[in-house]
Protein backbone atom coordinates (compact mmCIF):
# COMPACT_ATOMS: atom_id res chain seq x y z
CA UNK A 1 0.00 0.00 0.00
CA UNK A 2 1.32 3.25 -0.72
CA UNK A 3 1.72 5.46 2.14
CA UNK A 4 -0.09 8.74 2.74
CA UNK A 5 2.03 11.49 1.07
CA UNK A 6 3.87 14.16 3.51
CA UNK A 7 1.62 16.72 2.88
CA UNK A 8 0.64 19.60 3.28
CA UNK A 9 4.36 21.25 1.63
CA UNK A 10 4.82 24.61 0.41
CA UNK A 11 8.29 26.29 -2.02
CA UNK A 12 8.78 28.89 -3.59
CA UNK A 13 8.91 29.06 -7.61
CA UNK A 14 11.53 31.78 -8.35
CA UNK A 15 11.34 33.63 -11.76
CA UNK A 16 14.63 33.76 -13.87
CA UNK A 17 16.20 35.89 -16.25
CA UNK A 18 19.19 35.23 -18.99
CA UNK A 19 22.07 37.24 -18.75
CA UNK A 20 23.08 36.88 -22.19
CA UNK A 21 20.62 34.87 -24.70
CA UNK A 22 21.99 33.74 -27.89
CA UNK A 23 19.72 31.65 -30.58
CA UNK A 24 20.72 29.56 -33.27
CA UNK A 25 18.42 27.62 -35.56
CA UNK A 26 15.85 24.93 -34.76
CA UNK A 27 16.71 21.70 -34.26
CA UNK A 28 14.45 18.56 -35.74
CA UNK A 29 12.28 18.75 -32.62
CA UNK A 30 11.48 21.85 -33.65
CA UNK A 31 13.42 23.96 -30.25
CA UNK A 32 16.02 26.17 -31.08
CA UNK A 33 19.63 25.88 -29.94
CA UNK A 34 20.60 28.26 -27.64
CA UNK A 35 23.25 29.44 -25.09
CA UNK A 36 22.44 31.53 -22.12
CA UNK A 37 23.43 32.14 -17.77
CA UNK A 38 20.33 31.62 -16.51
CA UNK A 39 19.68 33.37 -13.21
CA UNK A 40 17.11 33.16 -10.18
CA UNK A 41 15.72 35.87 -8.67
CA UNK A 42 13.37 36.75 -5.31
CA UNK A 43 10.67 37.47 -7.55
CA UNK A 44 8.42 34.40 -6.67
CA UNK A 45 5.29 32.66 -7.41
CA UNK A 46 4.32 30.48 -3.98
CA UNK A 47 3.16 27.26 -4.46
CA UNK A 48 1.34 24.47 -2.04
CA UNK A 49 0.94 21.07 -1.97
CA UNK A 50 -2.06 18.93 0.02
CA UNK A 51 -4.21 16.80 0.26
CA UNK A 52 -7.18 16.70 -2.02
CA UNK A 53 -10.61 17.20 -0.91
CA UNK A 54 -11.99 13.65 -0.11
CA UNK A 55 -14.41 13.73 -3.24
CA UNK A 56 -11.77 14.87 -5.98
CA UNK A 57 -11.10 12.24 -8.54
CA UNK A 58 -7.77 13.54 -9.39
CA UNK A 59 -4.89 15.75 -8.64
CA UNK A 60 -6.32 19.12 -8.90
CA UNK A 61 -3.97 23.04 -9.41
CA UNK A 62 -5.84 26.22 -8.61
CA UNK A 63 -3.98 29.11 -9.78
CA UNK A 64 -6.48 32.22 -9.86
CA UNK A 65 -6.51 34.97 -11.65
CA UNK A 66 -4.45 32.75 -14.49
CA UNK A 67 -6.53 32.16 -17.58
CA UNK A 68 -6.70 28.75 -19.37
CA UNK A 69 -7.64 25.31 -18.25
CA UNK A 70 -6.22 24.28 -14.88
CA UNK A 71 -5.01 20.76 -16.44
CA UNK A 72 -3.12 22.75 -19.49
CA UNK A 73 -1.46 24.52 -16.45
CA UNK A 74 2.60 23.67 -17.05
CA UNK A 75 2.89 22.32 -13.05
CA UNK A 76 -0.31 20.35 -13.28
CA UNK A 77 1.67 18.70 -16.45
CA UNK A 78 4.90 18.02 -14.35
CA UNK A 79 2.79 16.24 -11.12
CA UNK A 80 1.29 14.28 -14.06
CA UNK A 81 4.24 13.46 -15.34
CA UNK A 82 5.83 12.53 -12.25
CA UNK A 83 3.33 10.20 -11.27
CA UNK A 84 4.07 8.47 -14.27
CA UNK A 85 7.30 8.07 -14.12
CA UNK A 86 7.66 6.88 -10.61
CA UNK A 87 4.44 4.84 -10.42
CA UNK A 88 3.58 6.40 -7.08
CA UNK A 89 -0.06 6.28 -7.25
CA UNK A 90 -0.69 8.33 -3.84
CA UNK A 91 -4.84 9.54 -3.49
CA UNK A 92 -5.24 12.40 -5.46
CA UNK A 93 -3.65 16.37 -4.29
CA UNK A 94 -4.54 19.68 -4.38
CA UNK A 95 -1.62 22.05 -5.80
CA UNK A 96 -2.34 26.29 -5.09
CA UNK A 97 -0.61 28.57 -6.86
CA UNK A 98 -0.27 32.07 -5.44
CA UNK A 99 1.07 33.70 -8.67
CA UNK A 100 3.41 36.67 -8.54
CA UNK A 101 5.24 36.22 -11.53
CA UNK A 102 4.05 37.98 -14.63
CA UNK A 103 2.57 35.85 -17.04
CA UNK A 104 4.06 35.28 -20.77
CA UNK A 105 6.33 38.21 -19.54
CA UNK A 106 9.96 36.32 -20.53
CA UNK A 107 10.53 35.38 -16.45
CA UNK A 108 9.67 31.52 -17.21
CA UNK A 109 7.06 31.44 -14.60
CA UNK A 110 5.18 28.71 -16.40
CA UNK A 111 8.74 27.00 -16.26
CA UNK A 112 9.22 27.69 -12.15
CA UNK A 113 5.72 26.42 -11.22
CA UNK A 114 6.47 23.37 -13.22
CA UNK A 115 9.94 22.86 -11.44
CA UNK A 116 8.58 23.71 -8.02
CA UNK A 117 5.85 21.14 -8.63
CA UNK A 118 8.35 18.47 -9.08
CA UNK A 119 10.24 19.52 -6.04
CA UNK A 120 7.11 19.00 -4.10
CA UNK A 121 6.54 15.88 -5.34
CA UNK A 122 9.31 14.38 -4.38
CA UNK A 123 9.63 15.45 -1.13
CA UNK A 124 5.79 14.23 -0.51
CA UNK A 125 6.22 11.15 -2.43
CA UNK A 126 10.13 10.39 -1.32
CA UNK A 127 10.53 8.79 -4.52
CA UNK A 128 12.85 9.91 -7.21
CA UNK A 129 15.97 12.25 -7.65
CA UNK A 130 17.03 15.26 -8.61
CA UNK A 131 18.32 13.21 -12.31
CA UNK A 132 14.70 11.74 -12.30
CA UNK A 133 13.66 15.88 -12.37
CA UNK A 134 15.75 17.25 -14.64
CA UNK A 135 14.63 14.29 -17.22
CA UNK A 136 11.28 14.66 -16.75
CA UNK A 137 11.89 18.78 -16.55
CA UNK A 138 13.44 19.09 -20.39
CA UNK A 139 10.41 17.33 -21.66
CA UNK A 140 8.37 20.06 -20.01
CA UNK A 141 10.43 23.24 -21.60
CA UNK A 142 13.41 24.91 -22.37
CA UNK A 143 13.36 26.66 -19.22
CA UNK A 144 12.17 24.43 -16.55
CA UNK A 145 15.74 22.28 -16.30
CA UNK A 146 17.48 25.43 -14.50
CA UNK A 147 14.37 25.93 -12.38
CA UNK A 148 14.85 22.39 -10.44
CA UNK A 149 17.69 23.50 -8.65
CA UNK A 150 17.49 27.52 -8.76
CA UNK A 151 20.28 29.30 -9.01
CA UNK A 152 22.99 30.34 -11.74
CA UNK A 153 23.35 28.11 -14.57
CA UNK A 154 25.10 27.44 -18.45
CA UNK A 155 22.00 25.62 -20.31
CA UNK A 156 22.92 24.77 -23.66
CA UNK A 157 21.10 22.42 -26.28
CA UNK A 158 17.84 23.71 -25.97
CA UNK A 159 18.02 24.36 -22.77
CA UNK A 160 18.28 21.41 -21.40
CA UNK A 161 22.44 21.03 -20.92
CA UNK A 162 23.42 22.72 -18.05
CA UNK A 163 26.24 23.34 -16.44
CA UNK A 164 26.45 25.05 -12.71
CA UNK A 165 28.05 28.21 -12.29
CA UNK A 166 29.04 30.01 -9.16
CA UNK A 167 26.55 32.11 -7.22
CA UNK A 168 27.18 35.90 -7.33
CA UNK A 169 29.85 36.93 -4.17
CA UNK A 170 27.15 39.44 -3.46
CA UNK A 171 23.25 39.84 -4.05
CA UNK A 172 22.66 41.44 -7.11
CA UNK A 173 19.62 43.98 -7.34
CA UNK A 174 17.45 43.56 -10.02
CA UNK A 175 14.62 45.83 -11.18
CA UNK A 176 11.97 44.42 -13.36
CA UNK A 177 10.04 46.35 -15.55
CA UNK A 178 6.73 43.97 -16.69
CA UNK A 179 4.41 46.11 -19.46
CA UNK A 180 0.62 45.60 -19.55
CA UNK A 181 0.64 42.80 -22.49
CA UNK A 182 2.04 39.75 -22.78
CA UNK A 183 4.46 37.83 -25.57
CA UNK A 184 3.80 34.66 -26.84
CA UNK A 185 7.93 33.11 -26.71
CA UNK A 186 6.60 30.98 -29.89
CA UNK A 187 5.35 34.11 -32.10
CA UNK A 188 8.69 35.87 -30.53
CA UNK A 189 10.93 33.23 -31.58
CA UNK A 190 8.97 32.76 -35.14
CA UNK A 191 9.64 36.01 -35.88
CA UNK A 192 13.48 35.68 -35.23
CA UNK A 193 13.04 32.66 -37.71
CA UNK A 194 11.57 34.95 -40.23
CA UNK A 195 14.28 37.61 -40.00
CA UNK A 196 17.22 34.74 -40.08
CA UNK A 197 19.87 36.31 -38.06
CA UNK A 198 20.05 33.27 -35.99
CA UNK A 199 23.77 32.03 -34.66
CA UNK A 200 25.94 29.51 -35.64
CA UNK A 201 26.81 26.66 -34.11
CA UNK A 202 30.42 27.30 -34.07
CA UNK A 203 29.31 31.26 -32.68
CA UNK A 204 27.26 29.19 -30.12
CA UNK A 205 30.03 27.50 -29.18
CA UNK A 206 32.62 30.41 -28.49
CA UNK A 207 29.69 32.41 -26.23
CA UNK A 208 29.66 29.05 -24.23
CA UNK A 209 33.28 29.71 -23.71
CA UNK A 210 32.95 33.11 -23.11
CA UNK A 211 30.04 33.30 -20.99
CA UNK A 212 31.76 30.55 -19.26
CA UNK A 213 34.74 31.84 -18.74
CA UNK A 214 33.50 35.21 -17.49
CA UNK A 215 31.18 34.28 -14.70
CA UNK A 216 33.66 31.47 -13.12
CA UNK A 217 35.99 34.34 -13.20
CA UNK A 218 33.55 36.49 -11.23
CA UNK A 219 32.30 38.55 -14.52
CA UNK A 220 31.12 42.34 -13.09
CA UNK A 221 28.32 42.61 -14.99
CA UNK A 222 28.13 46.22 -15.72
CA UNK A 223 32.10 46.01 -18.04
CA UNK A 224 30.95 43.41 -20.94
CA UNK A 225 27.76 44.41 -22.41
CA UNK A 226 28.50 42.04 -25.12
CA UNK A 227 27.94 38.69 -23.44
CA UNK A 228 24.36 39.95 -21.84
CA UNK A 229 23.03 40.65 -25.05
CA UNK A 230 19.57 39.11 -25.96
CA UNK A 231 19.17 37.70 -29.35
CA UNK A 232 15.00 37.96 -29.42
CA UNK A 233 15.10 41.73 -28.53
CA UNK A 234 14.78 42.80 -31.94
CA UNK A 235 12.26 40.39 -33.11
CA UNK A 236 10.09 41.23 -29.57
CA UNK A 237 10.60 44.65 -30.24
CA UNK A 238 8.89 44.29 -33.32
CA UNK A 239 5.97 42.78 -32.07
CA UNK A 240 5.80 44.86 -28.35
CA UNK A 241 6.86 48.84 -29.43
CA UNK A 242 6.66 49.42 -25.64
CA UNK A 243 9.68 47.16 -25.12
CA UNK A 244 12.06 50.45 -26.26
CA UNK A 245 10.65 52.72 -23.43
CA UNK A 246 10.84 50.21 -20.69
CA UNK A 247 14.55 49.80 -22.04
CA UNK A 248 15.07 53.99 -21.26
CA UNK A 249 13.51 54.00 -17.95
CA UNK A 250 15.28 51.31 -16.75
CA UNK A 251 18.11 53.23 -17.85
CA UNK A 252 17.12 56.69 -17.07
CA UNK A 253 16.88 55.65 -12.81
CA UNK A 254 20.69 53.82 -13.63
CA UNK A 255 20.57 50.64 -14.54
CA UNK A 256 23.45 49.44 -16.25
CA UNK A 257 22.55 46.98 -18.22
CA UNK A 258 19.17 47.19 -18.90
CA UNK A 259 18.13 44.39 -21.41
CA UNK A 260 15.05 42.42 -22.12
CA UNK A 261 14.00 39.27 -19.85
CA UNK A 262 14.06 35.59 -22.32
CA UNK A 263 11.81 36.95 -24.87
CA UNK A 264 9.64 39.28 -23.53
CA UNK A 265 8.50 41.43 -23.15
CA UNK A 266 9.83 42.11 -19.21
CA UNK A 267 12.05 44.81 -19.10
CA UNK A 268 15.26 43.93 -16.65
CA UNK A 269 17.76 46.27 -15.31
CA UNK A 270 20.78 45.30 -12.94
CA UNK A 271 22.52 46.77 -9.78
CA UNK A 272 25.99 45.06 -9.64
CA UNK A 273 27.50 47.26 -7.54
CA UNK A 274 27.14 47.46 -3.52
CA UNK A 275 23.90 47.47 -1.94
CA UNK A 276 22.24 46.68 -5.34
CA UNK A 277 18.61 45.48 -4.01
CA UNK A 278 18.74 49.15 -2.20
CA UNK A 279 19.30 50.98 -5.62
CA UNK A 280 16.94 48.35 -7.18
CA UNK A 281 14.61 49.94 -4.52
CA UNK A 282 14.96 53.14 -5.24
CA UNK A 283 14.81 52.61 -8.98
CA UNK A 284 11.42 51.32 -8.25
CA UNK A 285 10.56 54.72 -6.12
CA UNK A 286 11.99 56.94 -8.82
CA UNK A 287 9.04 55.18 -11.37
CA UNK A 288 6.01 55.74 -9.05
CA UNK A 289 3.00 55.96 -10.37
CA UNK A 290 4.20 53.68 -13.58
CA UNK A 291 1.71 50.99 -14.44
CA UNK A 292 1.99 48.24 -14.12
CA UNK A 293 4.10 48.55 -11.29
CA UNK A 294 7.86 48.01 -10.92
CA UNK A 295 9.56 45.57 -9.03
CA UNK A 296 12.59 45.28 -7.30
CA UNK A 297 14.21 41.81 -6.50
CA UNK A 298 17.71 40.20 -6.39
CA UNK A 299 19.62 37.48 -7.35
CA UNK A 300 19.09 34.14 -5.16
CA UNK A 301 20.43 30.33 -4.66
CA UNK A 302 19.01 26.64 -4.48
CA UNK A 303 18.03 27.63 -0.28
CA UNK A 304 15.58 30.34 -1.43
CA UNK A 305 13.46 27.60 -2.88
CA UNK A 306 13.88 24.92 -0.42
CA UNK A 307 11.04 22.75 0.19
CA UNK A 308 9.35 23.08 3.87
CA UNK A 309 6.30 21.37 5.62
CA UNK A 310 3.36 23.26 6.83
CA UNK A 311 1.89 22.48 10.87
Amino acid sequence: MTPAPKVPLQALAPAKINLGLFVGPPRADGRHELVSVMQSISLADELTLEAAPADATGDEVLCPGVAGAPAENLAARALAAFRAATGWDAPPLRLKIDKRIPVAAGLGGGSADAAAALRLATAASGLGDESLLLELAADLGADVPAQVRPGRWLATGAGEILEALPDPVAPIGVLVLPLAQGLSTAAVYAEADRRGKLRSAAFLGERRGALHQAFDLGMSLHTDPELLRNDLEASARALCPEIRTALKEAREVGAEPAFLSGSGPTTIGLFPRTNGLAAAERAVAGLAGRSPMPVAAHTVGADFAGVRGLT
